[in-house]
């Protein structure tokens, strides 16, 4: 796994809202409204309904139709490995990282044929096939992969990141107004971690109610805390992993009912959507970031979590 590389911030204009011309008065928002705030998660299962197995490994897909899969790996070695290939051939790597534990993986391919293989390190970088299962997703919904938590964005009942969302919500009079805050405390509380940006270790994943309580974090950890705030109150969020020019970092793609998915946006003022991922926000400067990100080319995203 390549080394989380130091982030660049990305900051332009993506879209400018439409206002609606007519003879109608314009219809004023309730200063009172508030957002229904969601208290309840949406929670992985491993029921054994459909299973792949061998000695060492249990793969679940029961509830592949809700856009993940889970996956216990009961053996000894350390170094292990899950290669996902999804529909239109992509490869997901992941290391995993509670043994004995089933964790949750997203079928961010969409439907179609689906290849499992779980690898275990045998000797420097060789790894060994320890097992393979195919399966298909006849639908895929566009919305349940991101809802959920999963390997990268890991929460629970008990995390505090849900808790501090739903603080966060009762506060809010609308999604968009919920966004915004989200973003301004994630980028106004949380610092960039530049010494553990040049020391990432391999297979690192980020923990959320960790990167709360230590304010500090490199890009992934940015995006995992944000796309775990959002997600919990019910508004689907990509992790998106990919290239900044030539850095490799981590963004967040939200959908809202207004604008539909908003590629590595984060907020909104009032009248129009910037383009603009979490990490150093608070402390770069805006126009340099406009001239670095031009139209959003240097942004090329690989993977969605």
């Amino acid at each position: 796994m390549k080394r989380w590389a130091s982030a660049v911030i990305a900051l332009i204009l993506l879209c400018s809202l439409t206002l609606l011309s007519g003879c109608a008065e314009e219809e004023i928002a309730d200063p009172a409204a508030k957002r229904q705030t969601r208290t309840t998660l949406l929670i992985p299962e491993s029921p054994g309904e459909e299973v792949c197995e061998n000695e060492l490994v249990t793969l679940d897909i029961s509830r592949r139709s809700e856009g993940y899969f889970t996956l216990c790996y009961r053996g000894s070695v350390e170094n292990v490995k899950i290669q996902i290939t999804v529909p239109e051939g992509g490869v997901y790597t992941y290391s995993l990282a509670r043994h004995g534990e089933a964790e949750v993986f997203p079928l961010t391919g969409g439907a179609g044929s689906y290849e499992v293989k779980v690898l275990e390190n045998a000797y420097d970088d060789m790894y060994a096939l320890a097992f393979s299962a195919d399966f298909r997703l006849e639908q895929a919904d566009e919305f349940k992969p991101y809802l959920y938590p999963n390997q990268y964005v890991w929460y629970t009942p008990r995390s505090e990141a849900v808790a501090f969302g739903i603080r966060l919500s009762e506060e809010s009079r609308d999604d968009l107004d919920y966004v915004e805050k989200v973003y301004d405390y994630v980028t106004g509380n949380i610092v960039y971690d530049t010494e553990l940006a040049a020391n990432v270790p391999l297979g690192y994943i980020p923990e959320i109610d960790s990167t709360l309580e230590r304010g500090k974090g490199i890009c992934f950890d940015y995006a995992s805390l944000m796309t775990a705030l959002l997600r919990t109150q019910g508004i689907p969020t990509k992790l998106v992993v990919g290239y900044s020019g030539t850095a490799y970092h981590a963004w967040i793609s939200v959908y809202l009912q207004e604008a539909g998915w908003v590629d590595k946006i984060i907020r909104f003022d009032g009248k129009s959507w910037s383009l603009m991922d979490p990490t150093l926000a608070a402390s770069n400067d805006r126009e340099d970031v406009k001239r670095y990100i031009g139209d959003g080319g240097n942004y090329i995203a690989k993977y969605f979590y």
